[in-house]
């Protein structure tokens, strides 16, 4: 099991499902956890187990939408640990169902604000933090929509291809500072935001029918794909996408 003893981080997006999974994941590995999320009681239930789970923990309330609010978390991550190791990030949306043509202004600027503005956001206050450290991981969920397209949500499908290819910028330019950046690209996951898109049973009955391992994703399985993409286990690894499927991709 990978050690983050003594290693200090983040997870937006960390009040439920693939976020929580993660930052618990962190947490009992040894790490010192900010956890991020829009809302403050989640993070705080999040905060407790990761703490119940080995590890420190620290929750914050973030509008990744808000560079303001952004800049304040990852300060208080760090003042609070010392420095920033690794990040998770994973606050992102689903919705914005629509052809382009009918598709309100509005939505649209939503769902790039908080699923690849966010991200840029959060590296942006991430990065200079690991540059002063001497290197770090992040790892920044898109999702399969980030590698093809899924019919009738262009919103979404052009925010998670954005997060692939911001990340792969990132890796580029600062991997000579010691720094990996990589994409998390889960398929369908049982999260409370794919019960809440998929409207009850016969939508999640259909994603599973479409997957070749005949189940969704559980989120500490795909929390363990941003672990090891953080962890000195995946040393050469950055610019590249990870795809947790369950087949549905091949």
């Amino acid at each position: 099991m990978s050690d983050f003893t003594g290693k200090a981080g983040l997870v937006t997006g960390a009040g439920t499902g693939i976020g929580r999974a993660s930052a618990i994941a962190f947490g009992a590995r040894g790490a010192a956890v900010g956890v991020l999320d829009v809302r403050a009681e989640e993070a705080a239930e999040t905060a407790r187990l990761v703490e119940e789970a080995g590890g420190r923990a620290l929750a914050v309330t973030v509008d990744v939408g808000d560079e303001a609010s952004v800049a304040a978390a990852v300060t208080a991550v760090v003042d609070a640990f010392g420095g920033l190791d690794f990040a998770h990030n994973n606050a992102g949306i689903m919705g914005g169902n629509a052809l382009i043509q009918d598709l309100a202004v509005e939505d649209w600027d939503r769902m790039i604000r908080v699923n690849l503005t966010g991200v840029f956001f959060c590296m942006k206050h991430e990065l200079p933090h690991m540059v002063a450290r001497g290197g770090g991981a992040i790892v920044n969920t898109s999702s399969n929509a980030g590698l093809y397209a899924v019919a009738g949500m262009p919103a979404y499908v052009a925010s998670k291809h954005g997060v692939v290819g911001l990340s792969k910028a990132a890796a580029v330019d600062y991997g000579k500072h010691g720094i990996r950046v990589n994409t998390l690209c889960p398929g369908s996951t049982q999260t409370p935001m794919l019960e809440a898109y998929t409207h009850g049973t016969d939508g999640v009955a259909a994603r599973v029918n479409a997957i070749p391992l005949g189940r969704l994703g559980q989120p500490d399985e795909v929390a363990l794909g941003a672990v090891w993409l953080c962890s000195d286990e995946a040393s050469f690894a950055t610019g590249i996408s990870m795809s947790l499927d369950g087949g549905r991709r091949a």
